[in-house]
């Protein structure tokens, strides 16, 4: 069982998905720390706990993605791409600076939505120690069977996560169907500002296309049937 779980405080704010198998439950990402305890609610809303969570899958290391990992035990595994893991231990840092930010701002969604990420812990410190790397493209033996994709763009280690038996892809930030700091709704590229790589992230909608899913689970905004943008 997959389920897609958003935030309520706007539209595509923050949104993660619950594998459920059998006594086991799987996340792949978390929300923002503001968002622990809907998390939590996500979790017990299956019938099961956090002591039935195995494993945490990241599609990339920024705090909207990761913040609401600390409502987690700390034993729990969390893991990414090789590159991404590296990200989630803070041994660097690529995400919006605040000087780019800053030349955005007189758009009033761009504003509206800055006021939002410091509500809802944005500028904490959400390193992770624990965090491993996995192969991409190999099948896991966790909930859904889950396989890494390498989506590079957003971040240079971006994996979106493969549910083949289940058809789904949970695209994190390389396709997304909503943002508060767009009009746009339905499958589409964040804007330019967010990506680390706009050509890459470009380039990586060709992963996206080549999987055998018909359901996307984005990283902001509602699932989707699974139509990507050309």
């Amino acid at each position: 069982m997959l389920r897609h779980h958003g935030s309520r405080r706007g539209t595509g704010f923050a949104a993660w998905t619950v594998v459920v198998e059998g006594t086991d439950v799987l996340l792949v990402d978390s929300g923002y720390p503001g968002d622990a305890e809907a998390l939590v609610a996500s979790v017990t809303a299956t019938g099961r706990s956090l002591d039935d969570v195995v494993a945490v899958l990241v599609t990339h290391a920024h705090v909207d993605h990761v913040g609401g990992l600390a409502a987690l035990p700390d034993h729990v595994p969390v893991l990414s791409s090789q590159g991404e893991a590296a990200h989630l231990r803070r041994e660097f840092l690529e995400q919006l600076t605040p000087t780019t930010l800053a030349t955005r701002l007189w758009r009033p969604r761009v504003a509206r939505w800055t006021v939002d990420v410091l509500r809802s812990g944005g500028l904490r410190d959400v390193a992770l120690p624990r965090a491993a790397g996995v192969e991409t493209g190999a099948r896991l033996d966790l909930p859904g069977r889950p396989v890494a994709v390498p989506t590079p763009g957003h971040t240079s280690g971006h994996v979106a996560w493969h549910f083949p038996d289940d058809g789904v892809v949970a695209s994190g930030d390389a396709v997304v169907t909503a943002h508060p700091t767009s009009a746009r709704t339905g499958a589409q590229l964040l804007d330019a500002m967010f990506q680390h790589d706009p050509a890459a992230a470009e380039a990586s909608l060709a992963a996206l296309r080549g999987l055998d899913a018909d359901r996307l689970f984005p990283g902001h905004g509602p699932p989707v049937r699974w139509a990507p943008p050309r």
